[in-house]
């Protein structure tokens, strides 16, 4: 689905303290918990940064996503994309840890503008802290169709970990 632009009511910011996240709920258990009570603390702890997408008429948290850094063995990498790379044991990336759309905003394109949100700031950090790749670690066979619809690639031996290398973004934004 495209957004319209004309009737587009979102924007994203960190998550803080001032949001309520107890009405939030995507359907699935564990991103939900996950949400209301731990994200603040990952944030507090910098384990994990985590953006909300609220709507301007209500602002209420219309979904969310987290980033976090991280290093994926080179063998672990797309042969593909691994062979581009310089030949450390492990590769700096980025991991998408968690992306999910309140189950009463679904089918607005808001999950495709939350990934494409993400993607374009770890792009723009990369002069600052050099990433490779954008990882995910997909739930289940939707959110794996869901990245794979958007050109990420499947780990070598990890059908579930998804990565889409940062010339690939690069590309998206230039």
């Amino acid at each position: 689905m495209t957004i319209d632009p004309t009737n587009f009511h979102f924007y994203v910011e960190p998550l803080g303290k001032n949001h309520d996240r107890s009405a939030f709920s995507s359907g699935s258990p564990a991103l939900d918990a996950y949400f209301r009570t731990q994200a603040r603390q990952d944030a507090e702890k910098n384990a994990a940064a985590t953006f909300v997408l609220l709507d301007t008429r209500t602002k209420t948290i219309t979904g969310f996503y987290s980033l976090s850094s991280t290093a994926i063995p080179l063998d672990k990498i797309p042969p593909e994309i691994a062979k581009k790379l310089p030949k450390y044991a492990l590769v700096p990336a980025t991991l998408l840890g968690r992306l999910a759309i309140d189950s009463t905003y679904r089918g607005q394109g808001l999950g495709e503008f939350l990934l494409l949100h993400a993607l374009e700031k770890r792009f723009g950090l990369c002069k600052q802290v050099a990433s490779a790749a954008v990882i995910v670690d997909a739930k289940d066979d939707a959110a794996r169709n869901f990245y794979l619809k958007h050109h990420f690639l499947e780990s070598p031996d990890q059908p579930m970990r998804l990565f889409l290398p940062m010339k690939t973004i690069e590309k998206l934004f230039k």
